[in-house]
């Protein structure tokens, strides 16, 4: 039924829209951005960030150039010939960094949603790592998936800037119990950097080293650094 006014046909094309916002009424998602590492080796890294996430995987927090730096100090112990595995990699700097310190195979992992993989897997590829793969993979998830990506289970776990999310310290465990060998002689262990994201929660942060130690983990302080306090990239 009409008189004279619009037609049913003429609304469903779209002559207006109910739950259309008008231009601008959102804030555009940022464009993704560029950034420049140079690597204890002295080469360089190009990382590409994604413009906005809600995991913070658009910026690159201190711990990782700091893990990156590490792993290439200490390549003969924790890197070279070895099967490395890094849960919430983002952008991917330490697994970068390892693949160029000679890691045998590398898998750079994170919460498995389209942007945050893609752009990780894009920084793998621009930096030309043929050791290196990336994996969606939700953390305490079944770790079959991740164990299929290497002949043998992984040597060592990296974990840069994770441990500020309290209620994943059981998940991020569960990880590391599914993945390392059980073989002692190639010394597996996890490496967690981190810097207090809410230093009033400091204490909430350290438990994680108390629940690892109470799964049988030794637990060791391997370094301490102060960096000056920049805005995150």
């Amino acid at each position: 039924m009409g008189d004279g006014g619009a037609s049913d046909t003429e609304d469903e094309a779209g002559a207006w829209g109910m739950f259309d916002e008008p231009e601008g009424f959102r804030p555009k998602t940022p464009p993704p951005t560029e950034v420049e590492q140079r690597l204890h080796d002295g080469s360089d890294v190009r990382l590409r960030l994604v413009g906005s996430h809600p995991l913070w995987g658009h910026y690159l927090w201190n711990a990782a150039p700091t893990m990156a730096t590490y792993l290439q100090e200490h390549a003969d112990r924790y890197v070279r010939g070895r099967a490395l595995l890094e849960l919430g990699a983002a952008a991917g700097l330490p697994s970068i960094a390892a693949e160029r310190a000679g890691a045998a195979h590398v898998v750079a992992t994170d919460y498995p949603d389209p942007d945050l993989m893609h752009n990780l897997a894009h920084n793998l590829a621009q930096n030309a790592c043929t050791h290196a793969t990336a994996q969606g993979y939700i953390w305490g998830a079944d770790a079959a998936p991740l164990r299929a990506l290497v002949p043998h289970d992984y040597d060592v776990v990296l974990m840069s800037d994770l441990i500020f999310n309290h209620q994943a310290h059981e998940a991020l465990l569960n990880t590391c119990d599914a993945c390392l060998t059980r073989d002692a002689a190639r010394a597996p262990c996890a490496l967690v950097f981190f810097s207090h994201h809410r230093p009033h929660l400091a204490e909430k942060d350290a438990q994680f080293f108390t629940r690892a130690s109470a799964r049988g983990y030794a637990c060791e302080k391997i370094g301490e650094w102060y960096l000056e306090v920049c805005t995150p990239r």
